[in-house]
């Protein structure tokens, strides 16, 4: 079992409707030494990999991209969820379906921060549906730029996310992979990797 896994174990919450709370070390408070952890396992991962830019979405995968980036040693380009005055020039956009929040959003970046010169790798959060990875290759691709991998702290493994997004082709490291939980007693089992 790796360290990911150990701490949900200890501190994730199962809630109905298939939701795993790790706010408490991941997405709203931050370990920042999990995710320095994090951060070699994908550099370990994708060491073989000419990347140049690391790929997220606002606002849970900034924390853990930028961490990424570290290792790296490249920048951090996140999609916005809304435009904002300070946003000025073309624009990549692409509509994605939050399984979190219920809603659609278009993303947003910027053309001049992804050229066709651009190796990325997408970091992320959780992986469930896989709306919002569909929309960051969308994003990658009308940039001419190579999808070089995509790097996801927690995958639902019941989800179709995970399934849709390696059918297409793209190497997906996950580095905890939930196959079931249970909000009634709080169990959690992970995958074999």
């Amino acid at each position: 079992m790796n360290i990911l896994e150990e701490r949900i174990l200890k501190d994730g919450i199962v809630k109905e409707g298939n939701v795993l709370k790790v706010d408490s070390f991941l997405n709203h408070q931050m370990d920042i030494d999990l995710f320095d952890e994090m951060g070699k396992e994908f550099k370990r991962r994708f060491a073989d990999k000419p990347i140049n830019k690391i790929l997220t979405i606002e606002a849970s995968g900034i924390g853990i991209a930028c961490v990424v980036a570290q290792h790296f040693h490249v920048p951090v380009v996140f999609a916005k969820k809304a435009k904002s005055i300070n946003l000025e020039g073309e624009m990549y956009v692409a509509e994605v379906e939050s399984f979190t929040h219920k809603c659609k959003n278009n993303v947003i970046v910027a053309q001049k921060f992804l050229s066709p010169d651009d190796h990325v790798l997408i970091i992320d959060d959780f992986l469930a549906n896989g709306c919002a990875l569909q929309g960051l290759i969308q994003i990658v691709q009308s940039a001419g730029a190579t999808v070089e991998g995509i790097g996801i702290a927690v995958e639902k493994g019941f989800q179709t996310g995970g399934r849709s997004i390696r059918n297409l082709g793209f190497q997906l490291e996950s580095l905890a992979i939930v196959e079931s939980m249970d909000a009634k007693t709080g169990k959690i089992v992970f995958s074999e990797q």
